[in-house]
C-alpha cells in the first residue's frame, strides 16, 4: 500500500509539472523564444515514462520490500529544493529548453549559486525514488541512462545559455 501511495504522489508531481511547463510553454512563445535540443526531447520522454514502468515492474517482482524513511524524508527535501528551483524560474521553468533573446539569464535563489540546479535533483531523484523501496535495479540502470540523456540535455542547453 505504501508503494501505491508513493508512486502515484510521485507521478501526481510529474504532472502537474507538466501542466505548469506546458503553461510557461505558451508564456514563452508568445515572447518569441526558441526552442533547443528538440531532437532528444522524446527520449527524455521516454526515458521518464519507462522509469516508472520499471519501479513498478521490479516493484511487482520483488519478494522482500522495505520502507526507507530516511530517503523518503531526502526526497520531500528534494521536492522542496525543485519547488524553490521553479519559482526562482517563474514562467521561464520548462522542461523543453526555451531561450528568450530579449531576457537577461535568471540569476536568482539557487540559480546564483549553481548553473543547473534542476539536474542535481533529476540525478537525485532518479536515484532516490527506486531506493526508498530498495528498487536497485531500476535506481542503476535509470541513473545510468539518466546521465546519458543528461550530457546530451546539457550541451544543448549550455548552447542556448550562450547565445
Amino acid at each position: 500500500m505504501a508503494f501505491i501511495l508513493f508512486i502515484s504522489f510521485v507521478i501526481l508531481l510529474r504532472i502537474g509539472e507538466l501542466v505548469l511547463a506546458r503553461s510557461n510553454e505558451r508564456w514563452l512563445l508568445q515572447q518569441g523564444a526558441v526552442e533547443y535540443g528538440k531532437e532528444h526531447y522524446p527520449f527524455m520522454v521516454a526515458l521518464h515514462a519507462s522509469f516508472f514502468v520499471s519501479l513498478i515492474i521490479e516493484y511487482s517482482l520483488t519478494q522482500t520490500v522495505y520502507f526507507n524513511v530516511y530517503l523518503f524524508i531526502l526526497f520531500l527535501i528534494l521536492i522542496a529544493f525543485k519547488a524553490w528551483i521553479i519559482s526562482s524560474l517563474g514562467k521561464f521553468w520548462n522542461t523543453k529548453i526555451y531561450r528568450v533573446s530579449n531576457f537577461p539569464l535568471i540569476n536568482k535563489g539557487p540559480y546564483r549559486y549553481l548553473k543547473h540546479p534542476n539536474y542535481i535533483v533529476v540525478i537525485a531523484e532518479i536515484a532516490i525514488i527506486p531506493l526508498v523501496f530498495q528498487l536497485y535495479y531500476t535506481a542503476i540502470i535509470f541513473t545510468l541512462l539518466n546521465a546519458v540523456m543528461l550530457a546530451f540535455r546539457i550541451k544543448e542547453e549550455n548552447k542556448a545559455l550562450r547565445l
